[in-house]
């Protein structure tokens, strides 16, 4: 006997339907956290923002995502932090702040913690590519996140 996909669906309690409205939720999420991530966001704001409720909002990063919420806006603030690192000159408190983080220390701690190297020491060129980290040297132009 061969079971079909709204078959196996209704079986875990989710219709075809919330399952669409779940991955449209998730999609403009991670859309959003592309467009923001330099802005203050949280999970209840961005929920806020879709008319859904946080809950929903997990549920969907669960469903849907390799990460969570803050594991995405977290990689998304990384990223952008070490094409500005690596191709700007502009103080490690300035890229913070354009990143999103409203204190420098906090913010070397969270660089430092995901590469294992702190901002300075990755602008001068002292790291080696990590999976997921800039793999270009200082100097080299790459496209922009937006």
């Amino acid at each position: 006997m061969t079971r079909t996909r709204s078959t196996a669906t209704r079986r875990r309690g989710l219709r075809l339907s919330t399952l669409r409205e779940r991955r449209r939720l998730y999609l403009t999420a991670r859309l959003i956290v592309k467009r923001h991530y330099a802005q203050p966001l949280t999970l209840t704001l961005l929920a806020k923002t879709l008319a859904s409720s946080p809950r929903q909002l997990q549920r969907a990063y669960t469903q849907f995502g390799e990460q969570s919420f803050r594991e995405d806006l977290q990689a998304r603030r990384m990223a952008a932090a070490t094409e500005l690192l690596a191709t700007t000159a502009i103080p490690v408190v300035e890229v913070a702040r354009r990143v999103g983080y409203s204190k420098g220390s906090h913010f070397a701690q969270v660089f430092r913690a995901t590469h294992d190297i702190t901002p300075a020491a990755y602008r001068t060129g002292q790291h080696q590519p990590t999976p997921g980290a800039h793999p270009l040297p200082p100097g080299k132009q790459t496209r922009s996140l937006t």
